[in-house]
């Protein structure tokens, strides 16, 4: 029910930006929680960031937290993740994750797990070169 599309990956110098943006279908996007994870070749899949259904509230990882900021434009059924001073330690391939329709969170714990959602987009690639 729900399709989420990544853009704004690429290659990046260490110590600059990238903004990646995630575009959802449906009507319910203004109304679901939205995170931003990523992979690395050969790791496992982490947490980087989220936003509640009306932005008020934000959550990073630790190694996201003064360098990435998270928002959303509903209007536009985007989610968008800017990254500022970029490490090569960022490389990985970056998606966006919605939970399912009626499934609020009620926790702040639900941000961060996985878990928790269970629409994915296909990934959008970040290189970032030292």
């Amino acid at each position: 029910q729900v399709q989420l599309l990544e853009s704004g990956g690429g290659l990046v110098q260490a110590g600059g930006s990238l903004r990646l943006a995630c575009a959802a279908s449906g009507r319910t996007f203004s109304s679901s929680a939205m995170g931003w994870f990523r992979q690395a070749p050969g790791k496992e899949r982490e947490f980087v960031a989220a936003i509640a259904w009306n932005a008020r509230n934000t959550y990073y990882a630790d190694s996201a937290k003064g360098r990435f900021t998270v928002s959303r434009d509903n209007a536009k059924f985007t989610v968008y993740l800017q990254m500022n001073n970029l490490k090569p330690e960022d490389t990985a391939v970056y998606y966006c994750a919605a939970p399912g329709p009626g499934r609020g969170f009620i926790s702040s714990r639900d941000y961060y797990t996985a878990r928790s959602y269970i629409f994915w987009g296909q990934g959008t690639q970040v290189t970032v070169s030292s």
